[in-house]
């Protein structure tokens, strides 16, 4: 018989730890509530990040067909062996999810595309995003629990306070938006700060083409390294280029001398990447 995962994580004296970023939810409307706006189907196959006590995984297995649970923390093993006792689709791995093959650990669990699921510690955000959405993974949808700030950001356009980019990164590989936000005192323990969910639909293909999107990625990264600093002044250094050759690349995308990577959208940067490809003596 499975024990419920606020009991068995008292009954084992289990203590949050700040520096994974522990922060659970037991409202079970809520979680059965963020399983309906991840749109998972009992055709889907989840990857679920961070299952903490088994909360979620729960929810994700009543609807799913398979679910996989990477956990870092060593010590909920035990108790997600007792909470999910009862949901034989679902599995636990150990292991680091920034460290981890997830291609092929996926591949090892299911058959074909997937969705990941999670409640992401902050901490891991921009990185464990970043990896996910450039991997080529067969991955359908990202919906994930994050601080409503970065949540703003992950959905922000050209021009906002909160573009940047991640934002380009988001709008290039997915269609982005914040389906529910999630009040700190939802969860135990409270973090400072109120969470939001956010779903993001990955593409079938980008929004924007381009000859390079290797270049690409790496100009939207290079775009924003001083973000105070136009795009000119920015390109010598992310690409072992002229002032002059930067110039020259901008004014061919037909954007101003001083345009800062802010106030630029996936076309200009497309434009700007196709311009650097063609510069006949760069080393990049």
């Amino acid at each position: 018989m499975p024990t419920n995962p606020r009991e068995a994580l008292r009954k084992r004296g289990f203590q949050t730890k700040r520096s994974l970023g522990q922060h659970f939810l037991f409202d079970e409307e809520l979680l059965a509530r963020l399983v309906e706006l991840a749109g998972v189907t009992p055709a889907d196959d989840v990857l679920e990040i961070g299952p903490g006590g088994g909360t979620l995984t729960r929810q994700l297995a009543a609807r799913a067909r398979r679910v996989l649970a990477v956990e870092v923390d060593s010590e909920l093993l035990p108790v997600l062996a007792e909470t999910l006792a009862d949901c034989p689709n679902a599995a636990v791995v150990h292991g680091d999810i920034l460290r981890a093959d997830v291609a092929a650990l996926a591949a090892g669990h299911f058959c074909g595309r997937y969705k990941v699921v999670a409640n992401l510690p902050y901490y891991l955000t921009t990185e464990l995003l970043t990896r996910l959405l450039t991997a080529k993974l067969p991955v359908d949808t990202l919906a994930v629990m994050v601080q409503a700030e970065v949540g703003e950001k992950l959905a922000a356009g050209p021009g906002t306070p909160a573009y940047g980019p991640l934002a380009a990164l988001c709008g290039y590989f997915a269609e982005v938006r914040r389906a529910l936000r999630v009040p700190a005192g939802c969860f135990s323990p409270p973090p400072k700060v109120d969470s939001v969910f956010v779903r993001m639909d990955m593409r079938g293909e980008p929004p924007v083409r381009c000859e390079n999107e290797e270049l690409l990625l790496r100009l939207i990264r290079c775009a924003f390294a001083m973000r105070r600093k136009t795009l000119v002044n920015n390109l010598p250094a992310g690409f072992a280029a002229s002032k002059a050759a930067a110039l020259a690349c901008v004014r061919a995308a037909g954007l101003p001398a001083d345009v800062r990577g802010e106030r630029m959208g996936l076309a200009d940067f497309a434009a700007v990447a196709d311009a650097l490809c063609k510069i006949e003596d760069r080393t990049w």
